[in-house]
């Protein structure tokens, strides 16, 4: 596997000295080890119509009230401010499931118009995507990622607890249909996925489909995620390598998680995000909001600044920028490590699961 070399970019201009209030004076969500946000992940809800194994509980996670959502209007709001004030280029709706938010082709629709040059995009499980496709890339998507951990129905079930591999499948054809492509699989690595992972890899190949394995990190909600039995990305390699000749490709962006390996010479090409065993916290671009409107700087850093109160008590955009910058101020340098990469054989777990931060 190609190499990630971390590091402090010490090397780039400074664009955050900090304020003498300790706020960074930039108009960039920019932390302390000049790292810059462009990338932003919007959570919806904490609802989802699976439970996969490496999420989500049996039984789901604790409701949110609906009155603790942000509303799609503040959901616009945010996102504006950080296409306009902070030059994000990129947002993408997460949840739980995106598509179980009834509200989710206006959610796109007002982004769309608080941000018309920025790359809308989502992340889903897929149920019930051909119906809704068409009406969200007319409101402004621009691509999704769809979550698929494997083509064998058995182990889909055995992972999601939910016997709906067919649905899935037909969500990601009414996406084709609707031009939302190309599509990017996502797949975490476990058990049994690596058991599929080469019939995974040839049926995202057949149907132009990138596909991205990810290491699974310490964010289930059943806190039963050890080291020790995780499956790595060299392990993946091993597998993947029986049935196709795989060329290491490296990454065209640094501050994209995963690499490329050309498939059987091309033009395929299939992504490994080794989360855990090749950290790439260093050049780390991205700022989260859940559900409930609480900045997130980092996936592993529990700290949350609520920005919907401020929304809720008459808030201006400059104050809402404040707070979202001091947030970002305040990132570590990776997953719980305030400076220095971290010990490689440490991986802090998190307070909350992935299905409640947002993916």
């Amino acid at each position: 596997m190609a190499a990630v070399t971390l590091g402090m970019p010490s090397t780039r201009p400074s664009t955050g000295a900090p304020s003498l209030d300790g706020r960074p004076d930039t108009d960039a969500l920019v932390d302390r080890f000049g790292r810059v946000a462009r990338d932003l992940r919007v959570s919806v809800t904490e609802k989802c119509s699976l439970r996969c194994t490496y999420c989500m509980p049996a039984e789901g996670l604790p409701s949110i009230p609906r009155d603790d959502l942000l509303t799609p209007g503040e959901i616009a709001r945010l996102v504006g401010i950080a296409a306009r004030r902070f030059g994000v280029t990129d947002v993408r709706f997460t949840g739980g499931e995106p598509l179980v938010r009834r509200e989710i082709v206006e959610i796109v629709r007002l982004a769309r118009e608080a941000a018309p040059e920025a790359s809308l995009s989502m992340t889903t499980n897929g149920l019930g995507l051909d119906k809704v496709a068409p009406a969200l890339v007319a409101a402004g998507l621009d691509r999704v990622n769809v979550s698929l951990d494997s083509v064998d129905r058995a182990h889909f079930a055995e992972l999601t607890r939910r016997d709906r591999l067919p649905d899935v499948l037909a969500g990601i054809r009414g996406a084709l249909a609707a031009g939302l492509a190309p599509i990017k699989l996502n797949a975490v690595l476990m058990p049994e996925t690596l058991r599929g992972a080469r019939d995974l890899l040839a049926w995202a190949v057949e149907h132009g489909c990138h596909l991205r394995f990810i290491e699974q990190m310490p964010l289930d909600a059943d806190k039963r995620w050890a080291r020790e039995h995780m499956v790595t990305a060299e392990r993946l390699l091993d597998e993947l390598g029986e049935r196709f000749a795989l060329r290491a490709v490296g990454r065209d962006d640094p501050s994209a998680p995963a690499e490329e390996w050309l498939v059987d010479d091309g033009p395929a090409t299939v992504g490994i995000i080794a989360s855990v065993t090749r950290s790439f916290c260093g050049a780390c671009d991205r700022t989260r909001l859940t559900a409930e409107g609480t900045v997130r700087s980092c996936l592993f850093g529990d700290a949350e600044t609520d920005l919907r109160a401020l929304l809720r008590t008459g808030a201006d955009d400059d104050a809402l920028a404040t707070a979202w910058q001091a947030a970002m101020w305040a990132k570590p340098w990776a997953h719980g490590f305030d400076d220095g990469a971290p010990d490689p054989e440490s991986f802090a777990p998190t307070g909350r699961s992935m299905g409640a931060i947002g993916g």
